[in-house]
């Protein structure tokens, strides 16, 4: 049986211990929430821009692999590691400024495939982004490990 996250763990002290990456840093992430059912972050619109001033749909698909990646790790536990195979997103709304809130819950959480839904809204609580990641979980040694040879 896999080791899953124990319940006990606090997912922001983990998250920040790990680190959220360069690029979660240059686009001004914040975790706010981090628990294996539930992950809230905030990033602002500014500087996340397209050239007209809307937020730039890969930036909220940034976000959303973010939170979805790092919630499928916390899930996995220890000597696992989740490795995003599919995201996908659709964009009904642009933020123009303040800040985006990405809200990311589980819609399946097995023994190798995790698929999480992230819900990105702007200060008026309006859906902006919905994305979709599939997350496969494998052993660390197996995600590191050189190919056989023959």
């Amino acid at each position: 049986m896999t080791e899953h996250a124990p319940a006990n763990v606090n997912g922001l002290e983990w998250a920040a211990r790990r680190g959220l990456g360069a690029l979660a840093d240059k686009m001004g992430m914040r975790f706010t929430e981090f628990t294996v059912d539930r992950a809230v972050a905030t990033m602002p619109v500014e500087g996340n821009t397209q050239p007209v001033g809307l937020m730039h749909g890969g930036a909220y698909v940034v976000l959303g692999e973010s939170l979805g990646s790092m919630s499928a790790n916390l899930y996995a536990g220890p000597g696992r590691l989740a490795v995003g195979v599919d995201i996908n997103a659709t964009h009904t709304r642009s933020a123009t400024s303040g800040l985006v809130t990405a809200v990311c819950t589980p819609v399946h959480l097995g023994r190798s495939l995790t698929v999480h839904e992230i819900v990105v809204t702007d200060d008026q609580g309006r859906r902006c982004s919905t994305i979709r990641i599939t997350n496969m979980i494998k052993d660390v040694e197996s995600a590191t490990s050189p190919a056989p040879t023959a």
